[in-house]
């Protein structure tokens, strides 16, 4: 593999150091992408063998980043790649961790963006964060990409969580150490398959981020009381997940905070 991609990301199969390239280190990630997917030989897929409506000749990531993007491309035909992707980037070397990086940057901006009040290095911690769910979050399913997506957002949102000061007055208790924060119990249940991307987003947002219900519902167009009743539901799960053994004892605590109301749900009135 050539040296330029060495110190910019690791292999999915390590652990994920702290990514401190340059001060944009997403521009640093996408420079990486670009040279890999316009080399005389671009890292490729066959898209012949993974059928789904795709091109039936090699198409390289940059090329296959834009089809995912276009309206056209459905769930199924994303889930097929994003499998690929993911077993590539455990097996085959961190050129590959990279090239998933850069099929993902759209979704990883994304992220940065609802981040960027946030203390801290963001685009380093969704980096580390993304690497990391690639070897854990689960190939198989439904919506891969979004459950990959909503993992890394937990996991880089609770560790900027835990860069903050910390308050020291005797009304306001210390925040929780990384490691059983609310937003990395929601990402070792999606990884689990105990709840889905959409509810782990809709929890962190309307429970530790504390967006009021209504306005949770406005923006994704639903109802307040369909939102309502998709929130207990996925609730209902995370402490049944527990009583079962799918999440560990010691995550009790934390899925009561985060399913603790952190702020009153206002329901706006006409």
């Amino acid at each position: 593999m050539s040296e330029y991609l060495r110190p910019v990301l690791p292999a999915a199969g390590a652990d994920a150091p702290g990514l401190v390239l340059g001060e944009q280190p997403f521009d640093v990630a996408a420079n990486s992408f670009r040279l890999l997917t316009t080399s005389p030989e671009p890292l490729s897929i066959d898209g012949a063998a993974l059928g789904g409506g795709l091109p039936a000749r090699r198409i390289a990531l940059s090329e296959l980043a834009a089809i995912l993007m276009h309206p056209s491309c459905g769930y199924p035909t994303s889930d097929r790649v994003w499998q690929l992707l993911i077993e590539q980037a455990r097996a085959g070397g961190p050129a590959w961790v990279v090239g998933a990086v850069g099929v993902a940057m759209p979704g990883l901006r994304q992220g940065a963006n609802r981040l960027r009040h946030s203390a801290g290095d963001v685009q380093a911690e969704l980096l580390t964060a993304f690497v990391a769910a690639l070897r854990t979050v689960k190939p198989g399913g439904a919506k891969v990409a979004q459950r990959l997506l909503s993992t890394a957002f937990a996991t880089a949102r609770a560790a900027l969580h835990a860069q903050e000061p910390i308050r020291t007055t005797a009304l306001v208790p210390a925040p929780m150490k990384a490691a059983g924060h609310p937003d990395l119990v929601l990402a070792r249940a999606v990884a689990a398959g105990v709840i889905s991307a959409a509810e782990a987003e809709l929890i962190g947002a309307t429970r530790l981020e504390g967006v009021p219900v209504a306005d949770y519902a406005a923006h994704v167009e639903r109802s307040y009381w369909a939102v309502v009743k998709e929130r207990s539901r996925a609730e209902e799960r995370l402490v049944a997940a527990v009583q079962d053994g799918a999440l560990s004892d010691q995550d009790m605590a934390v899925i009561a905070e985060a399913t603790m109301t952190l702020a009153a749900d206002r329901v706006h009135r006409g």
